[in-house]
């Protein structure tokens, strides 16, 4: 949902990156948010206020009043229950939904997996590892992405010129 990455001001506020599309339903006061720290157990966090400064959600939580209550989740990864997502239209997903799909040419070539999405503008962009050679970015738009089957956990996609090598 989103990445806290770094403090603002004394009184126990951060900034967030945001990557939901419902920022105003996911950051009401009341709300429960689980921050994600590399080798740490998840916290359950309170919204307690919110508000927009340029690109940033500023986000306080209950019982952090001051900044060194906060400092310790720079970095951290901010999301919601399974139970609390909102149903998406046709053809949109869920990062955590896309995130470790297989990715297969039409032809069945198998490409690597999806490790990371990138949101840097007109489109996401799917990085997509692959064991001992460089990672390659996906463009997620129709003229590549040709089906996404979660059922089987499989991505399909027609090769274009300029995604790099897709030989195995």
């Amino acid at each position: 949902m989103g990445k806290i990455v770094n403090t603002q001001g004394l009184c126990g506020e951060v900034r967030v990156i945001s990557q939901t599309d419902f920022s105003d339903e996911r950051y009401k006061i009341g709300n429960q948010l689980i921050l994600f720290q590399d080798e740490k157990d998840p916290v359950v966090l309170t919204v307690k206020s919110r508000r927009k400064h340029k690109n940033f959600d500023i986000l306080s939580f209950e019982d952090h009043l001051n900044i060194n209550d906060v400092e310790k989740y720079c970095e951290g990864i901010l999301k919601v229950s399974v139970e609390t997502l909102q149903p998406l239209s046709e053809n949109e997903f869920y990062y955590h939904e896309i995130i470790g799909l297989n990715v297969q040419t039409i032809d069945g070539r198998k490409i690597g997996k999806i490790k990371e999405i990138l949101s840097p503008g007109a489109n996401d962009v799917w990085v997509v590892y692959r064991k001992g050679k460089k990672d390659i970015l996906i463009p997620y738009i129709k003229q590549v992405v040709k089906k996404i089957d979660l059922t089987n956990g499989i991505i399909i996609i027609e090769w274009m010129e300029g995604l790099g090598s897709n030989e195995d």
